[in-house]
């Protein structure tokens, strides 16, 4: 098995990214991981590297501030695109690139290619629940517009992920909505419904956001643009919490005191609630794996990806999509 990773993308690279290789590649001697990037940028920090770690030369960089499209297209010899390449060519199993998310997106529709059958590829990061568990989301903001055959998309691959990914038998399925009642929400979700109870999944219908984190489903989904505001209060909501704590904390000597008492379990809360715990996004719906990888990743994120891929991977994954999409279509037509 071999997975790429775009070694120049995301806010601490290439150091974030050779950590994180450098630990995947020590801990998991049946994957052979290949850094794309700057051979100048990246060599100085692989001294003593283990044989399963590889460099393969890309000159160009995507930086945040690219427009998407235009990079892509332009910059051929790009750290993304080129390990999007490797992806298509059979070069490589799967790629990771905590780079810039349009033009991840872009690569994947263009260098990569969707998947027989699928408009939409998806956004899917993991949510954390109060069970442990989590929920799989799907889209989160590959794409601000859906149809609902598209949402119905997105049920079935996110189902399927579940399974074999994460092991879970029958995901429950749920729309995520503005109340539970079946006759709720935009024309959108109203029409989304009735396809989705029609899948060979277990659909448990509508979701409100404020029951997201009770675990009141395994796959949420939406339209991109819904799935990326609940995705941001979420993330921000997280972060004004901790640093409401951490000013209450310490205000006092008694609250020190009480924090220092306290303060294992906040890290186990931190833990709970962190993004670095689950490694990535996959964009479901391509022709091979991606995983996006959050743009501030540290060495510890991007291990958690590779292990993210390396287990998509060993499960087929992406045939087990196509499989199927292409059985739905079958019994459609």
């Amino acid at each position: 098995m071999r997975i790429a990773i775009d070694a120049m993308g995301g806010d601490h690279a290439p150091k974030s990214t050779v950590e994180g290789a450098l630990a995947a590649a020590k801990e998991w001697s049946d994957i052979d991981i290949v850094l794309v990037g700057r051979k100048s940028d990246l060599e100085p920090l692989l001294i003593n590297a283990p044989s399963n770690l590889t460099i393969h030369s890309a000159e160009e960089v995507i930086d945040a501030e690219d427009e998407p499209v235009k990079a892509v297209r332009r910059k051929k010899d790009a750290s993304m695109v080129v390990a999007g390449r490797m992806v298509r060519e059979g070069q490589a199993d799967a790629m990771i690139s905590a780079g810039n998310t349009g033009a991840l997106m872009t690569t994947g529709l263009l260098v990569v290619g969707r998947m027989e059958g699928i408009e939409r590829p998806a956004l899917a990061p993991m949510i954390p629940t109060l069970d442990g568990r989590g929920v799989l989301a799907l889209d989160l903001g590959a794409n601000m517009d859906a149809k609902p055959e598209h949402l119905a998309q997105y049920a079935l691959m996110g189902s399927v992920y579940r399974q074999k990914v994460h092991g879970i038998a029958k995901p429950r399925i749920g729309l995520l909505n503005v109340g539970t009642e079946a006759k709720k929400g935009n024309e959108l979700t109203k029409a989304a419904y009735p396809l989705l109870e029609e899948l060979p999944i277990e659909f448990v219908g509508n979701v409100e956001a404020r029951d997201v984190l009770t675990g009141a489903c395994d796959v949420l989904v939406c339209d991109g643009f819904a799935g990326n505001i609940l995705l941001k209060t979420l993330e921000g909501t997280a972060g004004a919490m901790f640093s409401l704590l951490k000013t209450e904390f310490t205000k006092s000597l008694k609250n020190k005191l009480a924090a220092a008492v306290l303060m294992p379990s906040m890290r186990s809360l931190k833990q709970t609630l962190d993004y670095k715990e689950h490694g990535g996004a996959p964009l479901l719906g391509l022709s091979g794996l991606v995983v996006k990888g959050h743009g501030s990743s540290d060495g510890e994120a991007i291990k958690n990806a590779i292990r993210q891929a390396r287990t998509a991977v060993q499960s087929r994954l992406t045939e087990s999509i196509s499989e199927e999409i292409s059985g739905k279509q079958g019994a459609e037509s």
